[in-house]
C-alpha cells in the first residue's frame, strides 16, 4: 500500500511516491513486494543503545491543551506505534509530564500498553527504546525523589528498566542548589540499572559540558542531548551544542523538527491552528516565506513532501530528529523522510533560506546557557 499523498505533493509526483515510499501497513490483509521505507538493520548508535535514525516524539499523547488530546484517539495512536514499529522505528520519546490531572503520566501508559499488545516478533519488541523524561519540579529536591520519580515512569510503563532516563529540563536559572540533587539522581537510576542510559533535555552550551563532566566523573556516560533543533532554530547556541555533542559523543536529540507543524506547509498567515499554536504561529509565519519556498521547491524536485524534507535536514545534520505524531496519516508521511539524503547543494539552499527568513522559533524558556 503506497503513502497517502500530501497536499503539498504535486500530482506529478504520484508515480515516484508510490515507488520509492512504500511500506506495511499492520492491517494490509497482504504484503507488498516492496521494501520498507528502510532496512530495520540501518540504525544509529547513541551510547549504550542502538536506535532508528529517527524517532517518534508522543508529547501530544495526553495533552489536551496544546494538541487536544482525547482517550478517543488511543485506537489510532496504536495503530500509529505499530506502524512505526513495523517500519523499524524504535525510538519512543515521553515525559512524565505529558499528561496533567486526571491524565498524568497518559503518554507514558500508553506507550507501555501500546508495547505489551504488539503482535510483532517478540525480538522487535525487545528492542523497543522508551527514552522518558523527569521534570525538574520545584518539589523533587533530592535524588532519592528523582529516583522515585523514575520508578514512578518505570511502573506507568510496567517495563523492567528504562531506555533513557532523561532530566527534563535544568533549574540553574532559578534553583542552583537544586540541580546538583537532580544530578546525583541520574547517577542513582543509573548504578540502581532503573535506566540503560541518562541523557538532558534543554540545556544550553555551558551546562551541558557541566554535567558531561560531573557524570563522567562519577562513572555515567552521558548518552543524549534534546534540543530544539530544526531550520527554524538554528541560533549560535544550537549549532554550538550540536559541536559540542560531537566533540564529547553526546548523540543529539532534536525536537520539534517542523517547527510545532509551521515546517509542514499546512498553515498560513491567515490559516492558523486553533489554540495557544495559533498564536505563535501569527507572530512567526509571516517571516518564513524564503524558508517554505526553498522547501516547496526541493520537495517537488525530490517527489517529497514538505515535512519529509524538513525532518531529513535534521538526519542529514547528524541529529536524530523525533516528530510528533497523532495519526497514521502524520506517521506515513514521517516515514517517508527516511531512505534517502538530501544532496550537500541542498543542504546549503535551505540553511541559507533559514538564514533569510527574518522569523526564528521562539527558544524554549527552560533552555540554559
Amino acid at each position: 500500500m503506497a503513502m497517502t499523498l500530501s497536499n503539498s505533493v504535486p500530482s506529478a509526483c504520484i508515480i515516484c511516491l508510490s515507488a520509492s515510499n512504500q511500506f506495511y501497513l499492520p492491517s494490509s490483509p497482504f504484503k507488498s513486494l516492496k521494501p520498507p521505507l528502510f532496512w530495520p538493520w540501518q540504525k544509529v548508535k547513541m551510547g549504550p543503545l542502538t536506535v532508528s535514525p529517527m524517532g517518534f516524539g508522543t508529547w501530544a499523547w495526553g495533552n489536551q491543551l496544546l494538541w487536544g488530546y482525547q482517550p478517543s484517539m488511543d485506537s489510532q495512536l496504536q495503530q500509529v506505534f505499530n506502524l512505526a514499529v513495523e517500519n523499524g522505528i524504535n525510538l519512543f520519546d515521553t515525559a512524565d509530564s505529558y499528561g496533567t490531572g486526571r491524565l498524568n503520566g497518559q503518554s507514558e501508559k500508553l506507550l507501555g500498553k501500546f508495547i505489551r499488545e504488539f503482535q510483532g516478533e517478540k525480538r522487535i519488541r525487545d528492542e523497543i527504546v522508551i527514552a522518558t523524561k523527569f521534570a525538574a519540579y520545584p518539589w523533587r529536591l533530592t535524588s532519592g525523589q528523582f529516583v522515585q520519580a523514575c520508578r514512578a515512569s518505570r511502573d506507568r510503563m510496567q517495563i523492567e528498566q528504562i531506555g533513557i532516563g532523561q532530566l527534563h529540563w535544568s533549574t540553574a536559572n532559578y534553583a542552583p542548589p537544586q540541580e546538583l540533587a537532580l544530578w546525583n539522581g541520574l547517577v542513582a537510576m543509573y548504578e540502581k540499572g532503573l535506566v540503560k542510559a541518562v541523557g538532558v533535555s534543554n540545556y544550553g552550551p555551558k551546562q551541558l559540558i557541566k554535567i558531561h563532566d560531573y557524570l563522567k566523573a562519577r562513572g555515567v556516560p552521558l548518552c543524549s542531548a534534546q534540543v530544539q533543533f530544526s531550520l527554524l532554530s538554528m541560533g549560535e547556541d544550537q549549532m554550538e551544542i550540536k559541536n559540542i555533542c560531537d566533540s564529547l559523543e553526546i548523540r543529539l536529540i532534536s525536537y520539534s523538527p517542523l517547527g510545532l507543524g509551521m515546517l509542514t506547509g499546512k498553515y498560513t498567515p491567515s490559516r492558523l491552528p486553533q489554540g495557544p499554536r495559533g498564536l505563535l504561529f501569527k507572530q512567526v509565519l509571516p517571516g518564513l516565506k524564503p524558508l517554505l519556498v526553498s522547501l516547496r521547491e526541493i520537495a517537488e524536485k525530490r517527489c517529497k513532501t514538505i515535512p519529509q524534507v524538513a525532518i531529513n535536514w535534521c538526519i542529514c545534520k547528524g541529529t536524530i530528529p523525533i516528530p510528533g505524531v497523532k495519526t497514521v496519516k502524520q506517521a506515513e508521511e514521517n516515514l517517508g523522510a527516511l531512505g534517502w539524503r538530501l544532496s550537500s547543494n541542498e543542504l546549503l539552499q535551505l540553511d541559507y533560506a533559514a538564514q533569510e527568513s527574518p522569523r526564528r522559533m521562539i527558544q524554549n524558556i527552560f533552555q540554559t546557557k
